[in-house]
Formats: C-alpha cells, structure tokens, sequence
C-alpha cells in the first residue's frame, strides 16, 4: 500500500541511489577455473548394519527370444601395458584425419577479451555420464557427488567388485554392501541414472583364485545379481555384465577364454536381470580394445565379439552392446594409419576411437543386431599435464589440458549424432586424488578431471559443464588454455 505522506525529496534521493546502483559493476556469470559454489546434497546417514537380508536367486531356465522388449580402485583404465604395439590388423590407409573445428549450435556470438574461445557445441546431459570409484567413505562420496551435479551429466557408473561386496557366500550381505546402497540410492534420489557394471568374482566362486575372473557356475552371479536388486534395484538403471573378459587378468578361471566362454556367463545373469525388471538395461561387458597377444593375455576384442554373436548376443533383442572405444594420442575424429612415429600409437585400429566405434558398428549390424544401441560405457583421453614426473606412457605426454577437454566434448559430440549410440561414460571422475596414484604414476590420475595442487578440475571439466549448457554464451577463455585452445 502507498503511504501518501512521502515527502518529494525522500522520493528523489531515492531515486538517485537506484540509480547509483545500477551504476555498480556486475558480477562475471560464471569462473571457469575457480569452482562454482557447492549445491546443497543430503548427506550420507551413517550405516547401522540391523539384519543380514537373504534372498531366493533367481533361476533362470528359459532363453532369450526376438520379442523381449575397498579403499583400493578395483578397476583399470587403459588396457595396454608400456611400450606394447599391436600388431596391424588392416592395410595402413591415409595420414589422421586431423580433429575439426566444431561450429556453434545455439547462442549468441560473443568476442571474448584475449585469446579467442572456439565455441562449444550444444551436449544432451542425458546421454552423459561419469565412473566414479564406490569405496570412498561417505564424505568423499557426497563431495563426489556434489562434483557430478556441478559438471551437469545425468548417469553415474560405479563397477560393482563381487568379491568385495559378497566375500563370505552366495547369501553373505556385508557392511560394506550396504554402504553401497546407502550410496546408489543418495544418487537416485538426486536425479542421477546409475549404472553398475559387475565383475570380479570371490574366492569362494572359483577354483583359479589367479587374478580375476568368473565364477565357475554362472548362476552364481545371477544369484548375486539377484540379491543385490532385490536390495537396491530400485536405484539402478542399467547393469553392465562384467568388464573387459577379452582380457586374461579379468578372466581367469574355468569358462572358455573365448566370446563363447563370455556367453556362457552372461546368459543366467541377463535372466537375473529380467527376472527383476522388464526394463532395467542390461549391456554387454565392454571389451579392452585390444588385439591378440598371449605374452600379455589379450584377445582380439573385434574377433571376441564375433564370437559372442556366434554364440547367440543376437538373439538378446533388447539388451544394448558395450564399448570402451579408447584413443590414447589419437584426437576422436583421427582414423587409422600413418605409421608416424611421432607421436606414435597411431599404426593400429585399436588405438583410434572413431575406429573401434565404426568396426564394432559393423559387426552389429552384420550379426543382425542393427537395432541394438551401443553403449559407451568407459572411455576418455589421458594427460600427465600438471602432474610430477614424466608420464606412465610416453603417448599420455602428447595430450595437453587443453586437448584432453577438446576431444572429450568432441566425441560426446559424435557419439550424439549417431541414432545407434546410447549414453557414454567417461572415464573418470577423481582417481587423481586418492591416496598414492599420482605419486606412483599410476595411468587411472591422467584420465581424472579432477587433479591435486590444492585439488582443482581440469580444463575439461569446464568445457564438459560448459557444453551441457548452450544457454549460457561463452564469455572467457579457460586460464590454462592460452591461444584460442579453449575447446570445441
């Protein structure tokens, strides 16, 4: 209500301080560097273990047809040792095709001060996600999160260690267990879609205790599959079965070290999950992109995919492939082969991640899988840049900051043209500042977004935030990339 009694010169020097304020000058929308205040996440409770659950395993009888709709990382990112070279499996065609500007979708054109910034290209956060390792303690999990929300992607992956969640038997239902409930549901219940990938199989499942591996009977990861949805499959959007088998270190054990061998594990374990869910997805272990090589224990993933259509992975109608399309050096749109020795890494299929996309593509659609999306379930590009000490690899020395950030959006982007690929998860999170990777040039730091020196994000994580929102103009260039480096 206005109070008639106001005086004229109360009402002009009001005026003038709405004036001298709008006079003051505004604050940067956002730092690209510096971190964005944290959003507010429910914390962690803290776990009281009351019961131990049990839960009937599913016994999957029936096969498939056409109409169904520890504090230690247990994972690994790279899958190739130092100095190792594959050997070519296709005649060397033209030099790389080298990585191309990418043109703006949506918002206005901004002329930056400084260094100009290539703009980004509009991301569907949707088709997003990042790994993250779940045995962190609970303050860490949620500053994990808290970073997930900050960067905007909307799928978390978490790989699922059976033997550290189920070491004592088939019925066993550790602390350890229901931390990792406590954390998959925190992460629901903050609009993320998870994914657990499961691997890993405990001593009491297996003869060769060498390595990792499988379990002996198969249906005793559908047991465990079992419970563990019966547990918290309410948190949980797609399951991955196992990680990488064309590998030996992951596949140690009885079942066949073949795609058929692969098969015979991830029958019972698809019915587990179809037992519990019409609609949860189920995805095929992503293959190490890799070529033969029995000093090292590797199978040819392209052959081993074969293999597993040989078996019946066709047959599955409504599961999605799994991909771990690497490019170590490679930028995302570069092709098969030059034979440069410098930078190197560039004389094999396996090394290119437009290649591994397109090959696996073909093999899809030529086993008759051609409406089966691909799934990108780890992938990404190394830098040692702002670590101590020379890099793991020699190959981690050729991509900068800078780069890193420009292929990571890059090949999101191409991932999001094609109608075939589902979500693509990037490869990792924060490994950078658990205890010791950096200081024993352990290669899981170079592929974080998130690095030591009093803990900052990289470039990339920048760009990523940046081009998963189009409504929001570039302004700035990114402090560590001078000279128009800036991404896209």
């Amino acid at each position: 209500m206005t109070n008639r009694n106001l005086t004229l010169p109360v009402l002009v020097i009001a005026a003038l301080l709405l004036v001298l304020a709008a006079c003051q000058p505004q604050e940067p929308i956002y730092i690209y560097i510096t971190p964005t205040p944290e959003t507010s996440v429910t914390p962690v409770p803290t776990i009281v273990v009351t019961a131990e659950a049990t839960a009937e395993p599913a016994t999957p009888t029936t096969a498939p047809t056409d109409t169904a709709a520890g504090p230690t990382p247990t994972v690994v990112g790279a899958v190739l040792e130092p100095g190792y070279t594959l050997p070519p499996t296709s005649t060397p065609v033209a030099t790389a095709t080298p990585l191309p500007t990418v043109a703006p979708t949506t918002g206005p054109s901004v002329t930056p001060a400084g260094p100009t910034a290539t703009p980004l290209p509009s991301l569907d956060a949707n088709r997003m996600g990042i790994q993250l390792d779940p045995t962190l303690d609970q303050d860490d999990w949620n500053l994990a999160l808290q970073d997930i929300q900050k960067l905007g992607v909307k799928w978390l992956k978490v790989q699922v260690a059976w033997d550290i969640y189920q070491p004592g038997g088939p019925q066993d239902i550790t602390e350890d267990f229901r931390r990792l409930e406590i954390y998959l549901e925190t992460a629901s219940n903050q609009g993320l879609n998870v994914l657990v990938s499961i691997a890993k199989a405990p001593d009491w499942a297996r003869s060769n205790l060498t390595e990792d591996g499988p379990p002996d009977d198969p249906n005793t990861l559908a047991n465990f599959i079992s419970i563990l949805l019966k547990e918290m499959g309410q948190a949980i959007d797609a399951v991955e079965i196992w990680n990488e088998p064309n590998l030996r270190r992951e596949w140690q054990g009885n079942l066949p070290f073949t795609g058929a061998g692969y098969m015979r594990l991830f029958g019972p374990a698809y019915q587990a999950v179809r037992a519990y869910s019409p609609t949860i997805t189920v995805i095929s272990a992503g293959l190490a992109p890799t070529g033969d090589n029995a000093n090292l224990g590797s199978r040819d993933d392209r052959a081993f995919l074969r293999e597993m259509y040989a078996a019946g992975l066709a047959n599955y109608a409504d599961v999605a492939v799994g991909a771990h399309p690497y490019g170590w050096g490679n930028p995302p749109d570069a092709r098969c082969c030059n034979f440069d020795p410098e930078p190197g890494w560039d004389d094999d299929p396996h090394f290119f991640f437009l290649d591994n996309i397109e090959d696996y593509r073909e093999i899809m659609v030529s086993s008759g899988h051609a409406a089966a999306q691909m799934w990108v379930t780890e992938f990404g590009w190394a830098t040692w840049a702002a670590l101590p000490g020379d890099p793991p690899d020699v190959w981690m020395g050729y991509t900068d900051e800078c780069e890193q950030g420009t292929y990571l959006v890059r090949a999101f982007q191409m991932g999001q043209e094609r109608d075939y690929m589902g979500p693509m998860i990037l490869w990792n999170l924060n490994f950078a500042v658990l205890a010791g990777l950096v200081e024993n040039r352990d290669e899981r730091a170079a592929y974080s977004l998130i690095i030591p020196r009093d803990v900052r994000e990289r470039a990339a994580f920048w760009m990523l935030y940046d081009a998963v929102r189009p409504e929001i103009p570039q302004l700035e260039t990114y402090a560590v990339c001078p000279g128009g480096k800036s991404g896209g």
